[in-house]
């Protein structure tokens, strides 16, 4: 039996790879979407062009070249697509921040992603001596901030930062800020003793393909979560 590892599925990204050194993998919303557990592929010369399987139930069988069987486990723009969606490779950035490094108690921390930090990601798949080919393309769509502890506030309260119009995140602090609840952000109330608490930030990708013959269609979103720990002080005040 022929390994997926094998497959001559050729994988481009047309609108660039992302940094290498700062890539992570999504994980789907739906925990019961897998991609394609097996599918027929073309081998040998295009002269005699025979397909080979992957636990697909036969191991090889004669096909005209360049069609496709007639079978449940023939490739199909869809087959791509989700093939594509599980080599997309999202940035690891972390949430901006404000104040950085140490919170205070009852303080609202603001928290954006910059437009230039997130931007769509796509991944080609081409499948030689079919013609089938399909892009995918996950789009940034929304942030999700968890504070690590019961005993925080959340803007929104739902935790979820939408991306703005300009594909933005939040808003940056600036002064003139203090004491305005922050469009995305966090704000606890109580301190860090001795371990910083963990903040999640996930971000939701919509995920979306097109197709050979005008084919297209939807994928379960995607997440990918970063975190980043917190620590935070509490201001004694004096009253005389």
């Amino acid at each position: 039996m022929a390994s997926v590892s094998n497959s001559k599925i050729k994988l481009t990204y047309p609108g660039g790879q992302t940094a290498k050194a700062s890539v992570g993998e999504l994980k789907s919303v739906d925990p019961t979407w897998e991609p394609p557990a097996c599918w027929y592929e073309p081998v040998f010369s295009p002269k005699h062009q025979d397909s080979k399987a992957w636990d697909c139930g036969r191991i090889m069988f004669w096909q005209d070249a360049g069609t496709i069987p007639k079978d449940k486990n023939a490739p199909t723009p869809e087959t791509l697509a989700t093939f594509a969606y599980d080599k997309v490779k999202v940035p690891d950035t972390e949430v901006e921040l404000k104040p950085e490094g140490k919170s205070t108690v009852k303080l609202p921390t603001w928290a954006w992603l910059d437009k230039a930090t997130f931007k769509d990601v796509t991944v080609r798949a081409d499948l030689p001596g079919t013609g089938l080919w399909a892009v995918t393309t996950a789009k940034p769509v929304a942030l999700h901030l968890e504070p690590g502890t019961e005993d925080a506030k959340t803007f929104p309260a739902s935790g979820d930062c939408p991306v703005n119009e300009d594909g933005s995140i939040g808003d940056p602090y600036k002064k003139g800020n203090a004491g305005q609840d922050p469009p995305c952000g966090i704000q606890y109330l109580g301190a860090t003793s001795g371990e910083p608490y963990e903040l999640k930030a996930s971000i939701t990708w919509e995920i979306s393909w097109e197709g050979t013959g005008g084919a297209k269609g939807d994928l379960p979103d995607g997440t990918f979560e970063t975190t980043q720990d917190m620590n935070v002080q509490e201001i004694q005040s004096i009253n005389r």
